[in-house]
C-alpha cells in the first residue's frame, strides 16, 4: 500500500481501528505525510503487534 492509497481512506480506517482497539486515541493515529513509519512505531508499542501485522489489519478493514 503506498502513501496515496493509505491517505485516501485513512479517516475511515482510523475509525475502524478505534472500534477494533479501544485503547487507541486520535493522537495515536495522527498521520502526517512522510511519517508513516513513526505512526507504525507508536502503534507497535501500544498494541504489541509487528509492523507487518498492523499492515494486514489496516488492509483488512
Amino acid at each position: 500500500m503506498n502513501t496515496t492509497e493509505f491517505m485516501g481512506n485513512w479517516d475511515e480506517q482510523k475509525g475502524k481501528l478505534k472500534q477494533k482497539f479501544a485503547a487507541l486515541t486520535d493522537n495515536d493515529l495522527l498521520f502526517a505525510e512522510g511519517e508513516m513509519d513513526e505512526m507504525y512505531g507508536k502503534l507497535q508499542i501500544k498494541l504489541g503487534k509487528t509492523k507487518e501485522e498492523l499492515k494486514k489489519i489496516i488492509r483488512g478493514l
